[in-house]
């Protein structure tokens, strides 16, 4: 703990520290974040309103406001849609915490924003400080006191300047954790987007997440399924296997460093038979090494990839074709039912037009992309982006 300022030993006992610390450094894992943090300040300082503007209003946004104390939707939105334009306590001074009268003198009780929106709210005292980060973050905590209340003491001013900086590094975990969960997001869309199962399994052995597509598939029970957190197959022998190859790769992943420092994980692959009749499925056991720094058994340690080869991936528009390619509507028509299997004579069917009509097409989407060969066009649309599409 950094030391505190002039005075927040006297506002704050080490009991009243110790909560508002913690809440301040879990508040990056609350929905909405620091909520808890925010109303525990409120009621230290026996504030009206307790505000973090995690992402100020501005013309192109109407930010992002996590509020504490009595608020009303109409009375955000129009601080958010028309207010924050005119409001003078904007841009404080970094790492100071000041009044508005301080800032602005007596000429801040004849603002728009005191007269129009604050005073009608009951809002007579106005404490802020601003947070700025290296990374460009601005933040702004806003905390009110009402007409009938005292103004904002030496004391409560030495609270929030002794919290600050603990709320700004607690911030700046919160843009990375909202980075890294940015990123998770888009790879796990872009694996549902490629109909490719994923379950992920700790090393105790938990199976911790699913993805859509490998719900749908043990949703199925067909030749694999989910009982508890066991997964099952239907013929022993194949059970076994799996067993194995999940062992295996969880014994692997503990002596795995991580990364370029150690072995390339256990990877191994083996296929389901599907009672009814259907295409076997695919099964891949990967081992997940743990990072050099990795503390936690409850992190994925071993992943498994289930494939349908009977699955159909959603189609790309035709549109994304056309973009991509260069090509025709109809062209682009053509290469798709190409790409899904179909030959020229049931393509040219399926699209109403005649044999002949759908060979011309056929060469021009050779000459646009450079391929001699159907298989090599198939090839060359199934290896380009409109799978991510």
């Amino acid at each position: 703990m950094s030391p505190a300022p002039k005075g927040a030993a006297v506002a704050l006992d080490l009991e009243q520290a110790d909560r508002l610390l913690s809440a301040i450094y879990d508040g990056p894992t609350e929905t909405p974040p620091w909520h808890t943090a925010l109303q525990l300040l409120r009621e230290r300082l026996h504030a009206g309103h307790v505000t973090l503007m995690l992402r100020p209003p501005s013309s192109d946004s109407a930010g992002i406001m996590i509020n504490t104390g009595p608020v009303t939707r109409q009375g955000v939105e129009s601080y958010e849609t028309h207010f924050f334009a005119m409001d003078p306590f904007v841009r404080l001074p970094e790492d100071e915490v000041v009044t508005a009268e301080e800032l602005i003198g007596r000429q801040w009780l004849q603002s728009a924003v005191y007269l129009e929106y604050l005073k009608p709210l009951d809002i007579r005292h106005l404490l802020g400080a601003d947070i700025y980060t290296k990374e460009g973050i601005e933040c702004r905590l806003r905390i009110t006191r009402g007409h009938s209340a005292e103004p904002f003491s030496a004391d409560d001013k030495a609270v929030v300047r002794f919290l600050l900086p603990h709320l700004k590094r607690a911030i700046q975990l919160h843009a990375r954790l909202d980075f890294l969960e940015c990123e998770r997001q888009l790879f796990a869309g872009t694996v549902n987007r490629m109909l490719l199962g994923m379950i992920s399994i700790a090393q105790d052995g938990t199976i911790l997440e699913t993805n859509q597509e490998a719900r749908r598939i043990l949703a199925e029970k067909d030749g694999i399924w989910l009982s508890g957190n066991t997964l099952c197959v239907d013929s022993s022998q194949e059970s076994r296997d799996l067993q194995r190859m999940i062992r295996t790769a969880l014994s692997d992943s503990l002596s795995a460093s991580g990364g370029d420092h150690g072995e390339p994980g256990v990877v191994e692959a083996m296929s389901v038979s599907r009672p009814s009749g259907r295409a076997k499925l695919g099964v891949l056991v990967r081992t997940i090494p743990l990072g050099p720094w990795s503390e936690s058994k409850q992190r994925p340690a071993v992943v498994v990839f289930l494939r349908d080869p009977e699955s159909n991936a959603a189609q790309p528009s035709q549109e994304l074709v056309r973009r991509l390619f260069g090509l025709t509507r109809m062209e682009a028509q053509l290469a798709l039912l190409l790409a899904e299997g179909l030959t020229l004579d049931e393509a040219a069917e399926q699209m109403n037009v005649r044999r002949n009509t759908a060979r011309t097409h056929l060469r021009s989407i050779f000459c646009k992309t450079g391929v001699t060969r159907q298989t090599m066009l198939v090839r060359l649309l199934l290896n380009s982006v409109l799978t991510l599409g």
